[in-house]
């Protein structure tokens, strides 16, 4: 069994979920990204974030969420991913920069345009009443 290891930032605003795509896929996740070398977790989420969408994340107010795990799209039957997930404020303008085309805002009812590691959290958000 491979497992990729992966962060993720959940950013909330009336029980909606920011969210991703990139360029050449068919689903939408979580923003984040994985480490670089020795990272820390807050290292690496704030420059995935950076690249990604363009804000400072501030690493101040960086608060654990949960980890989950399930198989990873468009994997072999073998290979999950691991996604630490965080939130945290942030300044700037959220905007699509590098390998992002579209940012969107998802509720719970869009389930099925996501990824199955995004479902297991989306799960747990509306189980604590964070999702609608």
């Amino acid at each position: 069994m491979k497992i990729i290891d992966k962060l993720a930032w959940i950013e909330i605003v009336d029980k909606k979920i920011l969210s991703t795509k990139s360029f050449g896929k068919d689903k939408y996740y979580i923003p984040g990204g994985k480490r670089d070398n020795f990272e820390t977790d807050k290292e690496a989420l704030s420059r995935e974030i950076k690249e990604e969408l363009s804000v400072e994340l501030n690493t101040d107010t960086l608060k654990f969420i949960g980890v989950f795990q399930a198989h990873a799209h468009g994997h072999s039957a073998d290979t999950f991913v691991k996604m630490t997930c965080y939130s945290a404020s942030f300044t700037g303008l959220l905007e699509a920069n590098s390998e992002i085309e579209e940012i969107i805002w998802l509720s719970y009812s869009d389930k099925d345009k996501i990824s199955e590691v995004d479902k297991l959290i989306f799960n747990f958000l509306k189980e604590s009443n964070m999702l609608d």
